[in-house]
């Protein structure tokens, strides 16, 4: 599964250490969500949308508008 995730975490200069130290989920994991060898679970996806600002949807290319809907 493509998503967004190297992309938004290049795109705001931090590192794997860095996201994983703000969100709490392993770098190990961060790194296969990034690759695509492992799909978040829904939890997952939420934290890092809401890391990121973004929409879970716009992380899963469903959509190419990262605002949230609130």
């Amino acid at each position: 599964m493509r998503t967004r995730l190297k992309e938004l975490r290049k795109r705001s200069g931090h590192t794997q250490v860095y996201v994983q130290m703000q969100t709490g989920i392993e770098q190990a994991l961060l790194s296969k969500f990034e690759n695509g060898e492992r799909i978040p679970p829904t939890e997952t996806l939420m934290r890092l949308a809401d890391h990121y600002d973004v929409s879970i949807d716009y992380i899963l290319y469903r959509t190419d508008r990262p605002e949230v809907n609130r």
